[in-house]
């Protein structure tokens, strides 16, 4: 079990972005926005075409519904359910926590490891492709 931040620290910011590693030894990256409960972690993409939600600035939200940046679909911050958009009918894939009573936000997740704060690229990470596509050496342009 890792402290990740606290439920204060995720309001204020308005989210909350950590890299952690899964069982087969890949990076994710995962949101922490916050509740009326408290706070809720999510994997950081959307169900349609695995845009991030987060890409470095926090995540989108509007009246506690995170919003794709690509299409628009917005998921209910609590829940995880979209009931609009080109995600429709998806929940996004959620991530175990516990929230201590002083307002600590720990990883529970059993197939996570916490690798540290911030997305991927942050981390120095081998584990994924630490952006929004493969890296190129190639100057050719079109």
């Amino acid at each position: 079990m890792t402290e990740l931040t606290t439920v204060e620290t995720v309001h204020e910011e308005g989210s909350w972005l950590v890299t952690v590693r899964d069982q087969y030894g890949d990076c994710e990256e995962v949101i922490l926005v916050p509740c009326e409960d408290g706070v809720e972690a999510w994997i950081n993409r959307c169900t349609h075409e695995s845009q991030r939600f987060d890409t470095g600035r926090g995540v989108p939200m509007r009246e506690g519904r995170i919003i794709c940046p690509r299409h628009g679909s917005m998921f209910d911050s609590c829940s995880g359910y979209c009931d609009n958009g080109e995600a429709e009918d998806t929940t996004l894939p959620s991530v175990e926590l516990t929230v201590h009573g002083d307002g600590r936000v720990v990883l529970t997740d059993d197939d996570l490891t916490f690798v540290g704060d911030g997305g991927i690229a942050d981390n120095d990470t081998d584990g994924g492709d630490g952006g929004d596509g493969p890296a190129s050496t190639s100057h050719i342009g079109f």
